[in-house]
């Protein structure tokens, strides 16, 4: 009996201590997992992170016409939704990444066996790996911390099959895939495959072909390995293993393999980032505006600029939004990772309009004359006109505010040293308009050949509406990254001379009143000023005020100046939208004041807008990443002058580019773009030079739009010598030619008619309207006339 008790004891220690070694790892385990689980045993993320993970959105700017303009980004990821992706870029990812994906909850156990077998024991490292996608998914949106031991590794793995458990209980398999395809990173600034898509193929996942999608399913095991940019035939092979792993799990046809994996990889490859993409100086000024802060006047070297910040720190809703709106209590927005999308103004087919009539003016015509008229002078790209002393000089100034001599500590340095730097020949890429060139210069000379490029401004706005249509900031955002539209403030010649004329206009003076065409003088702070015209016609003769505005006359412009004073003028122009500080006196008349394109297009627009100044809108509307409304834009409107006297000032700028006389043979100044360019709607507009041709302006409208362009050189010292050239209607004027021209031979498409100016009702006409657009080769006018007459 006792030996019975005896055996039955040892039988019970042994079945305790057989299942002691059962269940005690089982225990263990369950109590390692949870210790993992519960955030023990390191970083665990929390139900709310699994559920809204952080991941970095780049902030998409769209275009009126529904087009993705460029992002910003710290990150250059837009979402993707999975019904925008073909399904076999789906198959090809499962077949190649994770054959048992819909089959597996987080964890491929059959995986993990055979990289236990394959992999461990049998030293096969081509075997494959036992991550699930579920898995890479975890490690994109955890990603590992730093080992310090190897017993962190074992951790880490854990803690990234509890969190791929934890995903899979949390996301549909559908879902899985969009955050492991919208997360990972395909280089080249590249993140996401919405990015991956238009980075290397110009085009959304939706159009990706079967071949494009396997390639970029291909890079997934090694992005910088399967690099196309770099190793395009390692890239081949790649995407035809993906291919054969979709023949084997049957979701491509051996046959559509054979055919398939013949076609080469055609890259439509064009890096992304800040200086390329649609209307670059439009995104740079848009980017600034929306991430500005507070003004702080230790921070500005000028009050005006400073006044001018604060003024729209109160009153712009779009400036500093980032900084002036909440996402949470104490949290702001971030342009460069909320995933904003910004609706714009922007028409990125008129955008398109503008900066090929800019390439193709400047590339053709101004830039060629410009080199051609320089080419014996020993001090380009600056005027000959300058002493030596003064040349040295403009050249010091220039190198002390390059780039290299801020780098280089040039403050700080002896200034032959500073010189025998920049005298140095060095491996450099300067522009060209036929591309950039790789070249071998001193840096002096760089900057001398950067600086012989004249640049131009263009802005194009609806009058009725405030938006604005096109945004062309400079010749070339990548090597030329001052925006001429607004930041720049130059002498606008001319094109001031409708404000005064505009009072003229509202203080009853009739268009037909006539002056003596005479030099008029004034005496400024004791000395005698008396402006001068550009050619002598009809002087001594009694002439309109109409025939004065349509040829640009100093002398009648200097008489209605003594009539209606400055003061007066300077009130009216800044009532109709010029927000720049503008001294009163006597020259403003022919446009002396410092004003920026911006401000001038706004206030143009007060004519064709029946006397509404109607404030420039960029913006529309900012959404966030869901689609929620945020913000909404509207233009500022405010009355300037009756419709009467706007609709009079738009009949007098109608001659400017019609005839004005046709018995005396007597043009306005923009008439070629009748005669040159063929250009038939009605239009008014205004030419502008200043002193010495250093700037071209032309100021152009219909019924529809307003238009301002600028050209000039980087500064007033580099400029051309001849009126010939450096007038505004040679040097600006073509630019808005080409661009209207293809507005208007596009014009349903955008929406426009470029109808006839609407009178104001019960209008009797005027003693002096508009005369017809003459007619190209007819008797109305003479295109030798024409010539002679430039």
């Amino acid at each position: 009996m006792k030996e019975t008790l005896k055996g039955q004891k040892s039988h019970l220690t042994l079945y305790i201590i057989l299942w002691s070694c059962v269940l005690l790892p089982i225990v263990c385990v369950f109590i390692l997992f949870s210790l993992i689980s519960s955030g023990k045993l390191g970083f665990m993320p929390t139900f709310e992170e699994l559920e809204n993970p952080k991941t970095k959105l780049a902030t998409n700017i769209i275009s009126a016409d529904g087009v993705t303009m460029g992002t910003y980004f710290k990150e250059n990821r837009i979402e993707c939704k999975y019904e925008d992706i073909p399904q076999y870029l789906v198959d090809a990812l499962v077949s190649t990444e994770d054959a048992r994906f819909y089959e597996h909850s987080g964890i491929d156990y059959r995986g993990l066996l055979r990289v236990a077998v394959k992999t461990v024991l049998g030293g096969d490292k081509n075997s494959g790996g036992g991550s699930t996608i579920t898995q890479q998914l975890a490690k994109m949106l955890f990603p590992r911390e730093k080992l310090e031991s190897k017993s962190d590794l074992i951790f880490r793995k854990l803690r990234e099959w509890v969190i791929a458990v934890k995903l899979e209980k949390s996301y549909t398999k559908e879902e899985i895939i969009m955050l492991y395809l919208n997360k990972f990173d395909f280089l080249h600034n590249a993140n996401g495959i919405k990015m991956a898509s238009q980075v290397y193929f110009s085009k959304e996942p939706k159009d990706l072909t079967i071949e494009e999608a396997a390639m970029l399913v291909g890079q997934l095991k090694n992005p910088a390995l399967f690099n196309p940019v770099r190793h395009i035939d390692t890239v081949t092979v790649r995407r035809n293993v993906v291919l054969s792993q979709m023949v084997h799990y049957n979701k491509l046809t051996k046959e559509e393999y054979d055919s398939i994996k013949l076609i080469p990889i055609n890259l439509k490859f064009h890096r992304i980032d800040h200086t390329n993409g649609i209307a670059p100086y439009f995104r740079e000024w848009l980017r600034t505006t929306m991430t500005a802060t507070k003004p702080e006047r230790k921070n500005y070297w000028s009050e005006e600029m400073y006044q001018r910040d604060s003024l729209l720190w109160e009153t712009s809703a779009l400036y500093g939004w980032c900084n002036k709106n909440e996402k949470a209590p104490g949290v702001y927005y971030n342009l460069y990772s909320d995933g904003l999308r910004i609706h714009t103004t922007i028409d990125s087919r008129m955008q398109k309009y503008g900066e090929d009539a800019m390439k193709k003016h400047m590339s053709e015509n101004v830039q060629p004359a410009f080199f051609n008229e320089n080419k014996n002078n020993p001090k380009k790209p600056f005027t000959s006109s300058l002493t030596n002393d003064e040349y040295n000089s403009r050249l010091k100034a220039a190198i002390k505010q390059s780039e290299r001599y801020n780098s280089m500590g040039g403050k700080s340095m002896d200034w032959d040293d500073v010189m025998e730097i920049f005298n140095t020949p060095i491996p450099t890429t300067v522009f060209s308009w036929d591309g950039p060139i790789d070249t071998v210069l001193s840096p002096l000379d760089s900057l001398k050949w950067m600086k012989s490029f004249l640049q131009c401004g263009m802005l194009s706005m609806e009058a009725a509406t405030g938006y604005v249509k096109a945004f062309v900031g400079g010749i070339d955002f990548e090597f030329f990254q001052y925006d001429h539209v607004m930041q720049q403030k130059r002498q606008v010649g001319s094109t001031f001379k409708p404000f005064l004329y505009t009072l003229a206009m509202q203080e009853g003076i009739s268009p037909c009143k006539e002056f003596a065409n005479v030099p008029t003088s004034f005496y400024v702070n004791d000395q005698m000023w008396t402006p001068s015209n550009s050619d002598k016609a009809r002087n001594g003769e009694m002439v309109s005020l109409a025939w004065g505005l349509a040829t640009s006359n100093n002398w009648i412009s200097a008489k209605l100046m003594q009539l209606l004073n400055p003061g007066p003028v300077v009130d009216l122009a800044h009532k109709m939208g010029l927000y720049s500080h503008i001294d009163p006196v006597p020259s403003i008349c022919l446009g002396v004041a410092d004003l920026t394109l911006h401000e001038m297009v706004g206030a143009y627009s007060t004519f064709p807008n029946k006397g509404m100044h109607v404030e420039p809108l960029f913006v529309t509307k900012i959404e966030d990443k869901y689609g929620n409304i945020l913000a909404s834009f509207t233009s500022q409107k405010e009355e300037a002058v009756s419709e009467a006297v706007a609709y009079q000032m738009v009949e007098l700028l109608q001659n400017v580019v019609n005839m004005v006389d046709r018995d005396a043979k007597a043009y306005g100044t923009a008439i070629s773009l009748r005669t040159r360019y063929d250009i038939r709607v009605p239009m008014g507009g205004k030419t502008g030079t200043t002193n010495d041709h250093a700037d071209g302006w032309f100021m152009g409208f219909t019924p529809e739009l307003v238009t301002g362009v600028w050209v000039g050189g980087d500064e007033r010292n580099i400029r051309f010598r001849s009126f010939a050239h450096g007038q505004g209607a040679r040097m600006a004027m073509p630019v808005f030619a080409y661009y209207m021209k293809d507005c208007i031979a596009h014009k349903n498409e955008l929406g426009y008619t470029f109808g006839n100016f609407e009178q104001p009702e019960n209008w009797e006409g005027s003693c002096y309207g508009s005369n017809p657009a003459p007619k190209r080769g007819t008797s109305q006018t003479n295109n030798d006339d024409y010539d002679e007459f430039l």
